[in-house]
């Protein structure tokens, strides 16, 4: 099973888009589920629901840094670099932003999403974070 997959399996079994990502990733570095679920719940909904940057996109840097170690000057050039192919396929790295006109509004004055690009973005940047720290030969 691909990441992506993996990645969209925990999002269809309730996990939200961080969690979705970095669980998907924790056992390459032996971590294992239940922690990984704590250690990336509070990302989700653009960081606790405030539609700030993207769960999927904070997780991915979570990651970068359990490949590539303490050192933030090999870790955020890495980061850059996933964040700017993330931007250039999807506009935009803010929650608000990406969900921008899916909303509507129900007859009781409720808004609801309509349509939710979630578990597309949750394949998208498991597919990104794959590529770079798993290239294939």
């Amino acid at each position: 099973m691909s990441f992506a997959d993996k990645a969209a399996e925990l999002m269809a079994n309730g996990c939200n888009c961080a969690q979705s990502v970095f669980c998907a990733f924790a056992p390459e570095f032996g971590i294992d589920f239940e922690t990984a679920k704590k250690i990336s719940c509070g990302l989700g909904g653009g960081v606790g629901q405030c539609r700030e940057v993207c769960g999927t996109v904070t997780a991915a840097a979570l990651v970068m840094g359990l490949k590539y170690g303490s050192d933030k000057m090999e870790v955020y050039p890495k980061v850059k670099e996933l964040v700017d192919a993330f931007k250039a396929e999807c506009g935009s790295v803010v929650c608000r932003e990406l969900l921008a006109g899916v909303k509507v509004q129900t007859p009781t004055g409720e808004e609801i999403l309509k349509k939710r690009p979630c578990p597309q973005t949750v394949r998208l940047v498991a597919d990104l974070l794959e590529a770079r720290l798993f290239p294939k030969a």
